[in-house]
């Protein structure tokens, strides 16, 4: 007979980090890693707005070299090992215009942030997931890894595609010895930063917050399910494949976009 799992404690006892895990999609992971049972450490370059005592905050600048090795440092002093790695942090700041609007150091700040900032954790971190022979890496993606904007994002896009890729390479490499990697690549989210933004096209456009919205879907091709996704929809995604639930699920991308990528 089979074990019955209590999804609202099956994590119980793992150690889990979320980077970016402040605010948006990362903060919805964090809580939702957190309910499942385990232990949470998260960090950001800037403290979140309302702190949880429940979810231990590492400062650190990730897009840095030699942040990684500081934060694995003071989460292996602390709890000894690490068990889940979600590596949400993401962001692109570059200017609109397309390729020729955009420099070196655009091109090398998101580069670093995307793809080098989970590579480098992974590489701290893996050593002694691989020792106890057991763990799960997560890589959030994007769908602009494969359906890129190329007006103002496109070192976003071709970051997140090397992200998707190196996450399967590196499956490839680890699953055999215990640690789980997967992508869960998002579409549009409807964070507090697109609220935001969506207000400044209005502004700037003269028009409302719905016809705001509609001009990005647009922009994207179009989303079928007609909205953006809210962030506990990417955690619950994400709360699935950390759990001994997915245990089979090791080298794949998941695409969470609302049906807005219209290939196969």
């Amino acid at each position: 007979m089979k074990e019955q799992i209590n999804y609202n404690n099956e994590l119980s006892g793992k150690i889990a980090l979320v980077t970016g895990g402040t605010k948006g999609a990362g903060k919805a992971i964090a809580e939702r890693i957190k309910t499942a049972g385990a232990t949470v450490v998260i960090t950001a370059r800037n403290k979140p707005e309302q702190a949880d005592v429940e979810l231990y905050f590492v400062p650190a600048d990730l897009s840095r070299r030699g942040a990684a090795d500081m934060v694995a440092k003071e989460v292996i002093e602390r709890y000894g090992r690490l068990d889940i790695l979600v590596n949400n942090l993401g962001a692109s700041e570059t200017p609109g215009g397309g390729f020729a609007a955009l420099n070196d150091e655009h091109w090398e700040s998101t580069i670093s942030t995307n793809l080098l900032a989970p590579v480098r954790l992974d590489r701290v971190f893996l050593p002694q997931m691989l020792e106890h022979g057991s763990g799960v890496i997560i890589h959030i993606a994007s769908i602009q890894g494969r359906l890129p904007l190329y007006n103002a994002t496109l070192p976003y896009a071709a970051a997140k595609a090397g992200l998707i890729n190196y996450s399967k390479g590196l499956a490839k490499e680890v699953t055999s010895k215990g640690v789980r990697v997967v992508t869960v690549s998002p579409g549009w989210i409807n964070t507090e930063n697109v609220k935001n933004f969506l207000e400044r096209i209005a502004q700037s456009s003269n028009c409302s917050i719905d016809e705001a919205r509609e001009s990005v879907m647009n922009a994207l091709g179009g989303i079928p399910a007609g909205r953006p996704a809210e962030p506990e929809e990417v955690a619950e995604l994400v709360g699935f494949l950390a759990s001994p639930r997915a245990n089979y699920l090791s080298g794949s991308e998941f695409v969470i976009d609302g049906g807005t990528i219209p290939t196969i």
